[in-house]
């Protein structure tokens, strides 16, 4: 049962839409353990290229591409490119925190 005062408490605290689907949206976008690592690689080091990606996290070219491409248009890695070098960084540092506060938790999974 519900009192005038739980109400107005749930009000206040009522997360929107909005926020919602953007929490769901990052977590989508990050939802891979290779991703992961180049979110944390990247928070690291300031940028990098494709091949030394590849080669520190020891994963194929074409897989890591789709990985990388896949961050890009979310809008979580920027990129430049030298010539036909691909450079790479994080554009949202604020994603390699909440991946820190995911690994840090005590879930009992």
């Amino acid at each position: 049962m519900f009192s005038v005062s739980n109400i107005q408490i749930m009000a206040t605290t009522e997360i929107s839409q909005e926020r919602l689907e953007k929490a769901a949206y990052i977590l989508k976008a990050v939802a891979h353990p290779m991703r992961i690592a180049v979110i944390e690689l990247l928070n690291i080091h300031e940028k990098m290229g494709v091949n030394e990606i590849c080669n520190s996290l020891n994963c194929e070219q074409s897989l890591m591409s789709h990985h990388l491409i896949n961050l890009k248009l979310k809008g979580i890695l920027g990129s430049t490119k030298d010539g036909l070098n691909v450079y790479y960084w994080l554009k949202e540092k604020e994603v390699a925190k909440l991946i820190n506060c995911i690994e840090n938790c005590n879930c009992t999974m």
